[in-house]
């Protein structure tokens, strides 16, 4: 579980939206979770906003899109990851390998790829409305990206960058399993350390997916493509931002994702028993809440030690 909550564009929100439900609950809890799910229409209209400055004339239609794909989202997705919460909290009684956290990962990669399919034929219907203007706008929504990255990730006191990265470490850490003590820390720190996480590559392959994005749009704006020949497009981009067509990155991005697992599953097995139970109360709330707000009728099964 913490390889998903350890780790962006207007292609992505259908798979920000499906795995944010878990960060919501990681963020606040239970009550979080179904406000922040509650408001979730609203918020990612407004998201989109910002990034693509939505005219008066897409409005309505945007805001319906929105609604059309929460509507099958709660009824179709939120049960299965209801299920899925619960396999996990079982799992996470016990010490897990890399294997089983690569697999929990991929598991999250699938709901994701299914959210943003379900959500390609609006956005192709949005992309070919978009005006020039639209166009420039997400451009320079991208701009800020970066540079918000650049602030968050580049510290120029390399000390200051590894203890900024130990920090957020430690947090998501500290999120599902409760605080963590100062020997737990030091070893996450230099677990942390091994990490071939370059954050210099990482910004650059960003802007270099915002510069395809942008081109790849003002080709079928000024082209007036059909909606068929945008949603081609959005799914083309996407599997381009799931893997890079140039080898050395590909082999670079395995090897991130064979040491995310590793290390995910090191900094569970860290852990104490009372710090794994903290956990799977927390997992058991998360699923809970999900059952709630898909209104499927499901009881959801007691919390580890609340009998």
């Amino acid at each position: 579980m913490l390889s998903v909550i350890l780790r962006v564009p207007l292609l992505r929100l259908a798979r920000i939206i499906g795995a944010g439900l878990l960060a919501a609950a990681v963020l606040g809890g239970c009550s979080v979770l179904r406000l922040t799910y509650g408001q979730a229409p609203e918020l990612a209209y407004w998201w989109l906003d910002g990034y693509v400055d939505i005219q008066d004339s897409q409005a309505a239609r945007v805001r319906e899109s929105v609604a059309a794909w929460f509507r099958w989202h709660r009824a179709t997705q939120l049960p299965e990851y209801a299920a899925q919460l619960a396999r996990l909290r079982r799992e996470l009684a016990e010490p897990v390998t890399p294997a089983q956290a690569c697999r929990w990962w991929g598991e999250v990669r699938g709901h994701m790829d299914t959210a943003f399919e379900r959500a390609v034929p609006s956005m192709a219907e949005f992309v070919v409305s978009m005006s020039p203007q639209q166009l420039k706008h997400l451009e320079q929504r991208y701009a800020k990206a970066i540079t918000e990255a650049r602030r968050d990730f580049l510290q120029a006191d390399r000390e200051e960058r590894r203890r900024a990265s130990v920090k957020r470490v430690v947090e998501r850490a500290e999120s599902l399993y409760g605080r963590l003590d100062d020997e737990q820390r030091l070893r996450v720190a230099d677990l942390a350390a091994q990490s071939p996480f370059d954050p210099e590559r990482w910004i650059a392959e960003r802007a270099q997916i915002h510069q395809e994005i942008v081109a790849a749009l003002s080709r079928v704006i000024a082209g007036r493509g059909t909606p068929d020949e945008a949603q081609a497009v959005l799914r083309s981009l996407a599997a381009r931002v799931k893997q890079s067509p140039r080898p050395a990155h590909r082999e670079y991005q395995q090897r991130l994702v064979e040491h995310n697992c590793a290390f995910a599953a090191r900094i569970h097995n860290l852990t104490t028993p009372e710090q794994r139970l903290h956990a799977q109360n927390k997992l058991a709330g998360w699923e809970a809440d999900l059952r709630v707000i898909a209104g499927n009728g499901g009881a959801a099964s007691p919390a580890p030690g609340s009998l």
